[in-house]
């Protein structure tokens, strides 16, 4: 069959290729069939719980698990009575799979749920995955991690004691667009990426979690940074920085952001001699990702790291990608099909780790004013 380019692929001819396993490398859907996937399960869906009903579940990871394949919404976990039943109705969702944080653990005896979500603020996050680990659920968690390195070695040695898989809400691994970066990079059409920039940014004009040290870790850098990480890194094939420098910027709203940063300049040295260069910010908006090499470039104008609507130039020309579903529907899909057939997660919890040590370099360059080693 002849395959034309990723990049000019119509919503017909991408399911047409996803069935065919052509589209594999950009998406991570598998070309195997639901019916033969899910014969392991005796053609059950796995379980989906999510734990923290926020706007990022009720915008995103809700509607995406009505479009999943292998996976599918069996319950929710929340503080509110009132979300618990809201969800239940929008979802159908049996009274016995409604849970609270105090009742959580009671999901071990439940044959309903076979992952767990975790959709909280940060610093949450270890808590509600060695619990999940413990009742004997995979665990996703949401990125960043953790706000500790020696917090996500926990969550990592918890689910590997209880023998579930363990994987990082690194949506954008199952983005087309961030699938031609990481494409490059491994076969170097444009030779090394050898220059990056970026800038992740918004404005926040509300208190909230993401500006509390104690639940979030940190400010920008830890909520928006994490992106400029992720991509930086697939831009070197999955290579980590090996050093890092950091300045944070003055203040311009010294008494809304007193706990945490609120503009972040980092630089990172890779040991091919890459760079690169970005700036955090909840003070600015911006939403953009630059690498480039000797034979040509890829840049993400816009939207960068945004849901939908990304606005991607290649020196080769424009992409343009139409998809059948979100983001998170193909990475819930992909946890699923590794989880049911032995395969190895691309976004596990160590990559997770690899993004904390990372980021807690960043805080420590900007600290002493001095690189530091990753």
């Amino acid at each position: 069959m002849r395959i034309p380019p990723l990049n000019t692929l119509s919503r017909r001819d991408f399911v047409r290729l996803v069935s065919t396993g052509a589209a594999v490398m950009a998406t991570g859907i598998s070309p195997r069939s639901r019916a033969e996937i899910l014969s392991v399960n005796n053609g059950r869906p796995l379980g989906v719980v999510l734990l923290g009903l926020g706007r990022y579940s009720e915008g995103q990871l809700g509607p995406s698990l009505r479009e999943t394949r292998l996976c599918r919404l069996e319950g929710v976990v929340s503080g509110h009575p009132e979300k618990l039943a809201t969800w239940a109705k929008a979802y159908g969702l049996p009274e016995k799979n409604l849970y609270t944080y105090d009742n959580f653990d009671r999901i071990a005896d439940n044959p309903d749920i076979d992952i767990v979500y975790v959709v909280t603020p940060p610093a949450l996050h270890p808590k509600f995955a060695i619990q999940a680990a413990k009742a004997g659920k995979h665990v996703i968690s949401e990125k960043p991690l953790a706000t500790s390195v020696a917090d996500c070695e926990a969550m990592i040695a918890a689910c590997r004691e209880a023998k579930v898989r363990f994987s990082v809400g690194y949506r954008l691994f199952f983005d087309p667009y961030h699938g031609e970066l990481r494409r490059l990079a491994k076969e170097g059409d444009f030779r090394p990426l050898a220059k990056m920039t970026g800038d992740r940014g918004f404005v926040l004009g509300t208190r909230e979690w993401r500006i509390d040290k104690k639940l979030a870790g940190g400010g920008p850098m830890m909520d928006l940074g994490i992106y400029l990480i992720q991509a930086s890194c697939m831009a070197q094939n999955g290579a980590a920085p090996i050093a890092v420098t950091a300045r944070e910027l003055p203040k311009q709203r010294p008494e809304f952001f007193n706990e945490v940063e609120e503009t972040m300049q980092f630089s990172f040295e890779f040991e091919n001699h890459a760079r690169f260069d970005g700036v955090s910010s909840f003070n600015h908006a911006a939403d953009e990702f630059r690498a480039e090499g000797a034979r040509g470039w890829i840049d993400f104008e816009q939207n960068a790291f945004a849901y939908r609507g990304i606005v991607c130039e290649t020196s080769r020309g424009p992409l343009h990608y139409s998809l059948p579903a979100h983001q998170q529907a193909f990475q819930m899909d992909d946890f699923a099909e590794c989880i049911l057939t032995g395969r190895e997660t691309p976004v596990p919890g160590e990559m997770g780790l690899r993004d904390i040590r990372i980021l807690m370099a960043i805080y420590e360059a900007a600290r002493i004013g001095a690189k530091v080693v990753v």
